[in-house]
C-alpha cells in the first residue's frame, strides 16, 4: 500500500518534503487553511479531507488551485458539490473524492442514493475529476489490543467494500486508515493508500494501545519530546518543571518520561507540572532540562512555533517552523 502522510500531526512544510522524499504518494491536510501553507511551500500533492462546506473556504481553495497547487479535495454533500461548480473557475483541474462513513458520524455519507448524485454532478462538470473514496475510523484507532483493534477496523472495511462494489464507480483511490491501523489496514483489498500521521512522532496515547506482539504499541520510535526545566522543589519526593497545559496538550493520559524510571508526571496547571517519584528524584537537579514524552502529538505542536531539532552529536543545530500553527479553518 501507498502511504499519505497526515501533515496536521506536524504541521511543517520541512517534514512534508522529507516525507514525500521517502516515497509518501501525497499528503492530507485537514483543513484548506493548512493546505494554503503547504502549496505557499511547494508542497504536492494534497488532498484537503474534511469537507468544505461554505463559498469563503471553496473560494481560497479556486485561489490555491491559480497558484498551481496540485489538490484534491473531499465532499460528502450536494451543498459542497454545488459549491464547487459555482466557485471553482472553470480553467482549474480539482480532483474529487468521496468520503464514506458507516460508523463514526462524524463525517462521510452512508445514503448510496446521495452518493450517487454527489458522483453525477463531479462526473458531468469538465474541471472536476472523481478519483476515489475515503472512509476514516478514528475511533478506532486507539482501540485497546491489537486483536480487537483489528476485529474493529477489519468490519467496518467489509461493509465500505461492500458498498463500493453496490456502487461500482471508477475509483483510482481508496485512502483512509491511519497509525493505530496500519499493520492492519494493509490486508484490505480495496485500500490503496494509509493516511498515517502520528506515526512520525509517537505519543504516549498511540503507545499504550499496545502492538501485535506487545501491551505496549512501539513500532515506530519516538521523536518528539517536550523540553522541560526543573524549577522548584518543594518536597523530596517531587519537583515542579516549568511545562503544564500550555506545553503539552491531554485528552486521556499524562506525559511520561522515558529518561526517569518509576516516575510520575502529575499536571498541576498553566504553567506547571510536578514529577512524583517514591524513591525519590536524586536524578533531576534545580535547572535540569527533562524531556517529556507527548500525552497526544497533534494538539501539542499546535502549541508551539518551532521544532528545536536534536542531532546525533546531542546537539541543536537548527530549528524548523511549524508553519501550520493556527490552521483550525
Amino acid at each position: 500500500k501507498g502511504f499519505r502522510s497526515y501533515i496536521k500531526t506536524h504541521k511543517c512544510p520541512l517534514i512534508a518534503q522529507l516525507q514525500l522524499a521517502q516515497g509518501a504518494v501525497g499528503v492530507c491536510v485537514a483543513k484548506v487553511s493548512e493546505a494554503a501553507t503547504m502549496v505557499a511551500t511547494g508542497v504536492a500533492p494534497i488532498l484537503i479531507t474534511s469537507p468544505l462546506a461554505s463559498a469563503d473556504k471553496v473560494a481560497l481553495l479556486n485561489q490555491l488551485l491559480q497558484q498551481d497547487g496540485q489538490l484534491a479535495v473531499v465532499l460528502d454533500s450536494e451543498l459542497g458539490a454545488n459549491l464547487l461548480l459555482e466557485h471553482i473557475a472553470s480553467d482549474a483541474a480539482l480532483d474529487v473524492v468521496i468520503d464514506l462513513d458507516v460508523a463514526m458520524g462524524r463525517t462521510g455519507m452512508r445514503d448510496e442514493t446521495q452518493i450517487q448524485r454527489v458522483y453525477e454532478l463531479i462526473s458531468n462538470a469538465p474541471h472536476l475529476n472523481f478519483i476515489g473514496f475515503q472512509h476514516y475510523a478514528g475511533h478506532v484507532m486507539h482501540v485497546q489490543g491489537h486483536a480487537e483493534r483489528a476485529r474493529a477496523s477489519l468490519a467496518l472495511w467489509e461493509e465500505i467494500e461492500a458498498r463500493l462494489q453496490r456502487l461500482d464507480l471508477p475509483a483510482e483511490i481508496v485512502t483512509g486508515g491511519g497509525t493505530g491501523t496500519y499493520d492492519i489496514d494493509i490486508a484490505v483489498a480495496a485500500l490503496t493508500d494509509l493516511q498515517v500521521g502520528s506515526y512520525v512522532f509517537m505519543d504516549e496515547e498511540y503507545r499504550q494501545i499496545g502492538s501485535s506482539d506487545s501491551d505496549r504499541f512501539e513500532d515506530f520510535e519516538v521523536s518528539l519530546t517536550i523540553a522541560c526545566r526543573a524549577i522548584s522543589q518543594p518536597m523530596q519526593n517531587t519537583i515542579t518543571l516549568d511545562g503544564g497545559y500550555k506545553a503539552m496538550a491531554s485528552d486521556t493520559v499524562p506525559p511520561v518520561t522515558d529518561e526517569l524510571a518509576n516516575t510520575k508526571f502529575r499536571f498541576a496547571g498553566d504553567e506547571h507540572g510536578v514529577l512524583l517519584s517514591k524513591t525519590g528524584l536524586q536524578g533531576v537537579q534545580l535547572g535540569d532540562v527533562v524531556r517529556l514524552v507527548t500525552p497526544h502529538c497533534d494538539p501539542t505542536v499546535n502549541l508551539h512555533d518551532y521544532y528545536w531539532v536534536l542531532e546525533d552529536d546531542g546537539m541543536i543545530h537548527s530549528c524548523w517552523p511549524i508553519s501550520g500553527r493556527g490552521c483550525t479553518w
